[in-house]
């Protein structure tokens, strides 16, 4: 049966503000669950009211469709781990991008486009090129983007003289085009989409292969405000306002969020998302690594660490990979008892997604209160007696400080080199995502802690208990 435009408003409305209510929740840990149950309510209340609107048809194809995406979306959500969230997430705005460019074309051909006129025809072209042109960007830059973050495409910048020309050159081309497609029949307006949605979907591949691993938190961020305005124009093109206003406020949070995390990395917020200079070592020669690696077993980690009294953990992607969150929050609990000051420093690009590493920590039910951020826990790195660097690499690179032919040089870490002692766990000496080799490997107050992180957090347990 269907529901009476009104109702329809009414109910667009009401989830609107709930979509609204799950971003606000979203903006902290202690919230963060009920925003997102804010969300699930508002997408059901959509959903319901778009299906049941006046003029649409094919209910049970539609109601078949919802059903099939939903339980492939569960067992997607039930089978994928936390280390590859990240991926999940990218591959997921691609298909927001596709959609758009579906929509789009279907848009087009349309029969009821061709009946309108003047500039009411204009205007609803310019919504289609646009909606294409935002969707295959969105497309093809995602499908890279969790190309890189799953290690199946390289996480070094592509870069060559003359990228940032060939891009503007297929930027203006795919305006000539918008242009000639306002103004073109059916048939040659169909040559111009197809031709740009080409170019689009290349820019798309060219933006995101030269972004360097450094950066890819931030593009994430950034791939994810598209795709809200591609569902955005998505909605001018179907006419529906809760797509468009979803759409917005995807988009502009992903923005802001892309813009505070360029901020905190002192990058350019332009030159990321053009990937005009960002994630590419500077000129000059790289500052020669002095010193030598010296590594200690368990048991004296583990007097070290009794005999401190004041200790920070700084986690990277390698202690969600080995899965080491409980084992840890078991020693920082052993820690404290003994009266130990323990605390955790987050740096804003630590993992693969923004606030990777605070989910994972709540996960394992980390108190929020000594989760600090890099710039709370910076200041106090002198006074600390040993800093243990669980799978993290780039976040605590000196090179970012005093190297600038480094390709993250400018961007701020923790200054974990600063404490009395630092210890690296890792399973290896391999560089970070970035690429870049690390000084604080080498520094004579560094000591490493080879082998899994999980496991040697569990025997450590055993050396404290």
């Amino acid at each position: 049966m269907f529901i009476v435009k009104e109702i329809q408003t009414a109910a667009y409305l009401f989830a609107s503000i709930l979509f609204i209510l799950s971003l606000s929740g979203l903006s902290s840990q202690e919230s963060a669950k009920r925003g997102v149950l804010y969300g699930i309510v508002g997408m059901i209340i959509a959903i319901i009211a778009t299906v049941a609107g006046q003029g649409v048809e094919g209910h049970i194809y539609i109601i078949g469709a919802i059903a099939i995406a939903s339980v492939i979306g569960i067992m997607l959500a039930r089978k994928v781990e936390m280390t590859a969230m990240p991926q999940l997430v990218a591959i997921l705005h691609s298909f927001v991008g596709l959609a758009a460019v579906l929509v789009g074309f279907g848009s087009y051909l349309d029969p009821s486009t061709q009946t309108l006129h003047g500039a009411e025809h204009t205007i609803h072209l310019v919504e289609v090129f646009a909606g294409i042109f935002i969707g295959a960007i969105t497309f093809t830059g995602s499908i890279i983007a969790w190309g890189k973050l799953d290690g199946k495409v390289p996480s070094k910048p592509w870069s060559f003289s003359g990228l940032q020309m060939m891009n503007l050159i297929l930027l203006i081309v795919c305006i000539a085009l918008g242009v000639l497609f306002c103004g073109a029949e059916r048939t040659s307006g169909m040559l111009y989409l197809g031709i740009m949605t080409a170019i689009a979907s290349f820019i798309g591949v060219v933006l995101v292969m030269a972004i360097g691993g450094g950066d890819m938190p931030v593009v994430v961020s950034m791939l994810n405000s598209y795709s809200g305005w591609a569902a955005a124009a998505a909605g001018f093109m179907l006419g529906n306002d809760l797509l468009i206003v979803t759409g917005a406020l995807v988009g502009s949070s992903g923005a802001i969020l892309s813009m505070h995390m360029c901020e905190a990395m002192n990058r350019s917020f332009f030159a990321v998302i053009f990937a005009s200079g960002s994630g590419s070592a500077k000129a000059g020669e790289k500052k020669a690594i002095e010193g030598e690696v010296t590594a200690l077993n368990h048991e004296e980690v583990a007097a070290l660490l009794k005999e401190a009294k004041s200790v920070v953990i700084v986690p990277g992607y390698g202690m969600a990979v080995a899965k080491a969150q409980y084992p840890i929050y078991d020693m920082v609990q052993t820690l404290r008892k003994a009266g130990k000051n323990v605390r955790f420093a987050i740096h804003p690009v630590a993992g693969r997604l923004p606030g990777h590493m605070n989910v994972l920590l709540a996960e394992a039910n980390v108190p929020y209160d000594i989760v600090l951020e890099m710039d709370e826990i910076n200041e106090d790195m002198p006074e600390t007696d040993v800093v243990m660097v669980i799978g993290a690499n780039d976040v605590v690179n000196p090179s970012a400080q005093d190297d600038p032919a480094s390709s993250i040089y400018g961007m701020p870490v923790i200054e974990a080199w600063k404490a009395e002692k630092v210890i690296i766990m890792k399973r290896s000496m391999s560089a970070g995502y970035s690429g870049e080799d690390n000084p604080l490997f080498y520094k004579p107050n560094s000591e490493m802690l080879y082998g899994d992180a999980k496991a040697s957090v569990e025997k450590l347990l055993g050396f404290l208990k």
